[in-house]
């Protein structure tokens, strides 16, 4: 990976490598990138993994086993996938519920509690339509949702 740009980097108390793996699994545009150890002088132990750089659908990860702290993800932070149809949601919502959890209007928390919105495109342009009866619509059938359902979805914009 370059120094360019920006890359995210996910603290992990000690299973980056196996939640890098296991992003990498879900997303197929995805590849791996270096993978440090600790050396002697590092806070870890010597020869384990520290960080693993990591690439999916074009953004880059850093995955760094830093040790337990107080730290941990929720839900201020996620990661939006963009899906082209139902079944890419089904997918990706399948992958990402598998040992985490559903929480509301298209937001998982997977396995390692990172946080992720499973949305369709086409309600970006439904819920922002310059129509205010067709947006509310649309937002109103959005807001009852766990799992998104584009049908519901364009049925409820198109009034029916």
């Amino acid at each position: 990976m370059t120094d360019k740009g920006f890359i995210t980097c996910l603290w992990f108390d000690d299973n980056g490598e196996e939640a890098a793996n296991y992003y990498m699994s879900i997303f197929k545009d995805s590849k791996l990138g270096r993978v440090s150890h600790y050396s002697e002088s590092g806070m870890g132990q010597p020869g384990a993994v520290m960080a693993v750089e990591f690439e999916i659908n074009g953004q880059k990860f850093l995955a760094l086993n830093g040790g337990k702290q107080d730290f941990g993800f929720n839900e201020s932070i996620s990661f939006q996938i963009i899906c082209a149809d139902q079944d890419e949601i089904d997918y990706y919502w399948g992958r990402l519920t598998d040992g985490g959890r559903e929480v509301a209007c298209g937001w998982v928390t997977d396995r390692y509690g990172v946080s992720w919105q499973v949305v369709p495109g086409v309600l970006l342009d439904m819920i922002s339509d310059a129509d205010p009866q067709k947006a509310g619509r649309a937002t109103e059938a959005m807001l009852k949702m766990t799992k998104f359902d584009i049908a519901e979805i364009e049925r409820a914009y198109a009034g029916q």
